[in-house]
C-alpha cells in the first residue's frame, strides 16, 4: 500500500477503505508518512469529503492512535458531555453534578480555554487548591465512590488529532464537517463513556456561524457515534449572546453555583436543564419529561449543589468558596462601562466580548499564558435589553488598570444599538439524533 494511492484515490472522489484510512493515519503519527503527503490527503478530504461510514472509520482509527481509556472498572452508566465552545459556556459544572446526583455516573476529562472561548479545567482550579491532574486509579476510585470526576485531559489521548489539527490550521483544511467531526468524536470515543451529548455552539461567537451549519456537524458526529457503539445526540444552543452575564474563571463558578442554588440567570438555568435532561435521557433515566423533572429536584432538593461540593472537596478543592463567593480573590481594580446613548442592545458580537476577557488576563492567546482567575467580565445588559444612556452596561476586573483600555474598546466595539428590539435567538435551536433532526 502506498500513500500516494491514497490521494489520488480521494482526490478522484473514491471512498478510502479502513486499512487504507489506518495506513495513512497511523504511518502519520509514527513518522512514516511525512507531513506533505498528509497535507495533501486532507486537502483532498475537504475538497471530496468522506461517506458517513468513512468518517466513522476515520474517528475510530484517530481515537486508537494512542489510549483508549477503559470505564469497566466503574459501575453503572458512563455519561459525558461535550460543547464546541463559547463565551460564559460553564455549563458542565452545573450540569455534571446535576446528573450525578441523579444516579448516573460523570467520568469526564475536559479542555483548557484557548483565544475567546473558556475551559472548564481553567475554570475548575479558580477554586484554590483544586487538582486536576489525577492519577486514572484515583480518577476511577473517586467516581465509584461519589459518582463525579471532572479532570484534565491525560495520558495520550488520540494523537493523530493533535498531530493532524496542527496540519489542517497551517494548510486552510479546518472547516470541513467530517475533519471537525472526527477531531471531536476521536477524544471522546478514546475516553471511554457509553453515551455522549453535543452541545453545538452556534452563531457569532461559536465555529459555526449558521444553524444549518451546526445542524450538519451535530449529524456527523450523532453519525460517528452510532457507527462506533455509542449513544449520541446533540443539542443546538445559541452563541450569539454570552451564556449568563459572568464572563472569566472566578466570576463563573461564582454563577455555577448560583444555579445550582437555585437562582442563577434564566437563560444558563434553562440550557443547563436541558443539557441535563437529555444526558439523562441517554443514559435511560426515563423519558425527557421524566429526567427534565429529575434535574430540576436534584436542584431544588440542593443534592446537585452537594454532589458539586464533594467533587471539588474530593480534588482539593476549598469548598468554603463556594458557600461564600467573597472568599473567592478578588480584582485589583474594577471598572464600570456607561452607555452613552439610549436604545435597546440589538446585538452582541459574542467572540469579541470574549475577546474582551482575554485583554483583562482571564483567558490565554497562547498555551504558555498564565490566567489571572480574578479576572473578568460582569453584563448587566445583554441582547434584547432597553438601555438608557448612562446605566451600566458591564463591569470589568482586571489586576492591571493598563488593560482597561483594549478590553473596553473592543467590548464597546461589539455592541450594536437600535432604536427598536430585534427578536433574540432562541436558546436551544435543535436537537438531533439518530432518529433525525428536530428543529424548535
Amino acid at each position: 500500500m502506498r500513500m500516494f494511492d491514497i490521494i489520488a484515490k480521494k482526490r478522484d472522489g473514491g471512498v478510502l477503505s479502513r486499512e487504507e484510512l489506518e495506513f495513512a493515519v497511523m504511518g502519520f503519527v509514527n513518522g512514516q508518512v511525512p507531513d506533505y503527503q498528509m497535507s495533501a490527503l486532507l486537502m483532498a478530504i475537504y475538497l471530496r469529503g468522506m461517506t458517513e461510514k468513512e468518517t466513522a472509520q476515520l474517528t475510530d482509527v484517530m481515537a486508537h492512535s494512542g489510549d483508549m481509556v477503559d470505564l469497566s472498572a466503574i459501575s453503572g452508566i458512563k455519561a459525558d458531555k461535550h460543547s464546541t465552545g463559547g463565551v460564559g459556556d460553564k455549563t458542565t459544572l452545573v450540569i455534571a453534578p446535576i446528573v450525578a446526583a441523579c444516579g448516573v455516573k460523570i467520568a469526564k476529562m475536559s479542555g483548557r480555554g484557548l483565544g475567546h472561548t473558556g475551559g472548564t479545567v481553567d475554570k475548575m482550579e479558580a477554586v484554590p487548591g483544586t487538582q486536576t491532574a489525577v492519577d486514572r486509579e484515583r480518577f476511577f476510585a473517586q467516581v465509584n465512590e461519589i459518582g463525579i470526576s471532572v479532570i484534565g485531559q491525560s495520558g495520550n489521548l488520540a494523537p493523530a488529532d493533535k498531530k493532524m489539527y496542527a496540519l489542517r490550521d497551517v494548510t486552510a483544511t479546518i472547516g470541513c464537517v467530517p475533519l471537525i467531526a472526527s477531531s471531536i468524536m476521536s477524544k471522546k470515543l478514546a475516553a471511554g463513556s457509553d453515551c455522549i451529548l453535543l452541545d453545538v455552539k452556534t452563531g457569532n461567537g461559536a465555529f459555526m456561524k449558521t444553524l444549518d451549519d451546526s445542524i450538519e456537524l451535530a449529524k456527523a458526529m450523532v453519525s460517528i457515534g452510532q457507527h462506533n457503539g455509542r449513544k449520541v445526540a446533540a443539542l443546538i444552543t445559541d452563541m450569539d449572546t454570552p451564556l449568563g452575564h459572568n464572563i472569566g474563571n472566578s466570576l463563573e463558578v461564582i454563577e455555577s453555583v448560583e444555579v445550582l442554588k437555585g437562582h442563577g440567570p434564566a437563560d444558563l438555568t434553562e440550557v443547563c436543564y436541558q443539557l441535563a435532561a437529555n444526558m439523562l435521557y441517554l443514559a435511560g433515566k426515563g423519558s425527557l419529561e421524566e429526567c427534565r423533572r429529575m434535574a430540576e429536584e436534584a436542584v431544588a432538593s440542593g443534592a446537585a449543589y452537594e454532589k458539586l461540593k464533594q467533587m471539588f472537596a474530593a480534588q482539593g478543592g476549598d469548598v468554603s468558596v463556594l458557600d461564600d463567593p467573597d472568599k473567592f480573590q478578588k480584582a485589583k481594580f474594577s471598572r464600570p462601562l456607561l452607555a452613552a446613548e439610549s436604545g435597546y442592545l440589538v446585538r452582541m458580537n459574542t467572540e469579541m466580548v470574549g475577546n474582551a476577557s482575554v485583554c483583562l488576563g482571564a483567558g490565554r492567546i497562547t498555551k504558555e499564558d498564565t490566567i489571572d482567575f480574578a479576572a473578568g467580565i460582569v453584563l448587566h445588559k445583554k441582547t434584547g435589553d432597553k438601555v438608557e444612556a448612562g446605566e451600566c452596561l458591564a463591569t470589568l476586573y482586571a489586576d492591571h488598570e493598563e488593560k482597561f483600555a483594549a478590553a473596553e474598546e473592543m467590548f464597546r466595539a461589539a455592541l450594536t444599538f437600535g432604536p427598536a428590539p430585534e427578536p433574540v435567538p432562541a436558546l436551544v435551536m435543535a436537537r438531533v439524533t439518530e432518529e433525525g433532526v428536530e428543529r424548535f
